[in-house]
């Protein structure tokens, strides 16, 4: 909230929000932010990010303010890069502590990955820390900020993080909030879909997952003849073509999906990655899940997916096992199994976590400066 002159409020609160880079770190941060503008309608909100990020597209316009610093990335292993990261940790940790004071920052709240690191480092001793990991194994800038934050919070246990609080994922109203019965019959219009014949949605992040592209389309002449339609986000950098049925439910292939509310509504079954995001809202709006982890990193996709599993709500497919016929062996009789689908879809609502934006808010000001 500025004044009439331009000039930064020194009476309203101003929270940080560290979590740039892509989408998994980005959306939990602004539904934080929306949870501390209902619960605070005097806060600013602030959003810290690189130029190189989706943030630059997506704090815009949700109606945030970006602040941009120089990126951090955190090589996994030692690597020559590892020896020039201080030198760049100093130089993003000064335009950092500029921003803090030039908004007046009363708390900063990371989500991980490369925006945080340099926003714990500037806020040390000088602004309250609130730590959130998304992740079933914390990454290495969140172990970082955990060791001097005022409080940790994590989406599961263990995280790695001592003394973390279990709050779940902060999403988006318009999921927590969707009630997909109802607005099934408007989502399906709004893709060109089946009104009424079991649907899959396949999403690969983003981007798309080349191995989920191949293997569902490969099986896209078996969908069609056990009467199946399908939503498939394959990535606005890859194409898609698949062999028709005639008379059989459509194959939509679509680059990009702007609207998750209103797939989540269409489908009956979602074969997806399980970045912690994604996990977090197919859990929250009950939509029974066949993960595929992303085969790289720490592991830590296939952890985040495995409580679900574990609940009942969703299956889990290895990423070198997922072919054609995986998918008309494991996710046709799925879809054309009803009572199925309704008992994973209620065990994995039962797993979500719907108010992780107001626990979370409630958190970061309850420690807030000032």
């Amino acid at each position: 909230m500025n004044g009439q002159d331009g000039s930064i409020s020194t009476t309203s609160p101003c929270v940080v929000v560290a979590g740039g880079g892509t989408a998994g770190h980005i959306e939990p941060a602004l539904a934080l932010a929306d949870a501390v503008r209902r619960l605070r309608p005097d806060a600013r909100v602030v959003a810290l990010g690189t130029a190189r990020g989706l943030e630059t597209k997506i704090v815009p316009a949700r109606g945030y303010q970006l602040e941009l610093i120089p990126p951090v990335p955190l090589p996994r292993k030692p690597s020559p890069d590892l020896l020039k990261l201080p030198l760049k940790v100093r130089g993003a940790i000064k335009q950092t502590r500029e921003i803090f004071e030039r908004h007046r920052a009363s708390v900063v709240v990371g989500f991980g990955g490369y925006v945080a690191l340099p926003a714990y480092l500037a806020a040390r001793g000088r602004v309250p820390i609130v730590v959130h990991e998304a992740n079933a194994r914390a990454g290495l800038a969140n172990k970082v900020g955990a060791k001097f934050a005022a409080a940790v919070a994590a989406a599961v246990p263990g995280s790695g993080l001592p003394d973390a609080k279990v709050l779940g994922i902060p999403l988006r109203r318009s999921i927590t909030s969707l009630d997909r019965m109802s607005l099934r019959a408007e989502a399906r219009r709004h893709f060109g879909l089946h009104p009424t014949a079991p649907t899959l949605l396949v999403v690969g992040g983003s981007q798309g997952a080349q191995s989920l592209n191949n293997a569902v389309s490969g099986a896209a002449v078996a969908l069609g003849q056990a009467g199946i339609g399908v939503l498939h986000a394959h990535g606005p950098k890859n194409s898609l073509a698949v062999q028709g049925v005639p008379g059989a439910p459509i194959y939509q292939p679509v680059p990009y999906l702007e609207r998750m509310d209103l797939a989540y509504a269409a489908a009956d079954v979602v074969l997806c990655r399980s970045g912690a995001m994604t996990v977090a809202e197919v859990s929250a709006v009950g939509l029974p899940a066949v993960f595929v982890p992303l085969p790289h990193g720490n592991g830590e996709q296939a952890l985040n997916g495995q409580p679900i599993v574990d609940a009942g709500g969703a299956l889990m497919i290895n990423d070198a096992d997922l072919t054609p016929r995986s998918v008309i062996d494991t996710v046709i009789p799925l879809l054309r199994d009803a009572e199925r689908i309704a008992k994973m879809g209620a065990a994995a609502q039962g797993s979500g976590h719907r108010e992780a934006d107001e626990a979370l808010a409630r958190v970061v000001l309850g420690v807030m400066k000032g």
